[in-house]
């Protein structure tokens, strides 16, 4: 939340709405995302609560595990194909990322963990399976 104080934006005192407090990790340990102090909702990256519009968010660490709702192949911008799946975490929000493995392997309801929280080349989070996949034995 802002305010106007003269001719100078500043930061309402005690607002964490848009900022991601680091919480003392680096980039590449863990995802943060944001759980709104009103309805618990949580969320990656968001300025208001998708739920109640609330701007009282409030920075948490993930746990670092999920499951593949959605995963599609994209063989564009990139010399061999890759995967971008979204992944829905424990915590209840979902995230854009990319599943280490065969891209065509990936697969809706597959359990995965956080491998690397930025990838250096893309800067999405990069996962990896947490069983193998036995499909063709099945």
């Amino acid at each position: 939340m802002y305010h106007h104080s003269g001719s100078a934006v500043q930061q309402a005192a005690g607002s964490t709405a848009g900022v991601l407090d680091r919480l003392g990790t680096t980039d590449t340990e863990a995802i943060l995302f944001q759980r709104c102090t009103w309805c618990g909702t949580a969320m990656y990256h968001r300025l208001l609560c998708p739920v109640c519009q609330g701007s009282d968010l409030r920075t948490e660490r993930s746990e670092g595990t999920g499951t593949v709702r959605h995963s599609t192949v994209v063989h564009r911008n990139t010399p061999s194909a890759r995967n971008v799946s979204l992944v829905e975490m424990t915590e209840g929000f979902v995230v854009r990322g990319r599943v280490m493995g065969p891209p065509i392997g990936i697969h809706s309801g597959d359990r995965v963990r956080l491998s690397t929280a930025k990838d250096p080349v893309r800067g999405e989070p990069v996962f990896q399976l947490v069983d193998e996949p036995y499909r063709a034995w099945r």
